[in-house]
């Protein structure tokens, strides 16, 4: 039994260790998106069309990376803080394109929607929000 628990311990303590390092590959089904107009003010989010995509976090090599038909590689820049609500949990990323651009990527857990998923690009003018499933 104390073999058994000291294993448990080991165990528990590499899964910690590795818990920001890990590789998530999530399935996106659709997409919407969002500009900002002249006025500064943001447009209704787009209906979802279809997209049957990859998307790959990978905390190893500290980037994200969207597989549509122009692949999207973030460099993810700092880890924010994962929050809780009784609604949602939302994990934020500050992000840097393969263009330079900034932006800010967060994947957010709809807990009173069946734990749906979602993963939102946010650039200063135009915001993009894929529905995903691992």
């Amino acid at each position: 039994m104390k073999y058994i628990q000291l294993f448990l311990l080991f165990l528990t303590m590499g899964f910690a260790s590795q818990a920001t390092a890990q590789t998530f590959t999530l399935r996106t089904s659709s997409v919407s998106y969002s500009e900002k107009n002249q006025i500064g003010k943001w447009s209704k989010w787009s209906d979802f069309a279809k997209a049957d995509l990859i998307i790959t976090i990978d905390g190893k090599k500290n980037r994200i990376v969207v597989n549509s038909p122009t692949i999207q590689v973030f460099t993810i820049k700092s880890y924010g803080e994962k929050t809780e609500t009784d609604k949602d949990v939302i994990t934020p990323f500050e992000c840097v394109d393969n263009n330079g651009s900034m932006c800010n990527i967060i994947v957010i857990t709809r807990k009173n929607e069946g734990n749906r998923m979602q993963f939102y690009i946010n650039y200063s003018e135009v915001k993009f929000v894929y529905n995903i499933y691992n």
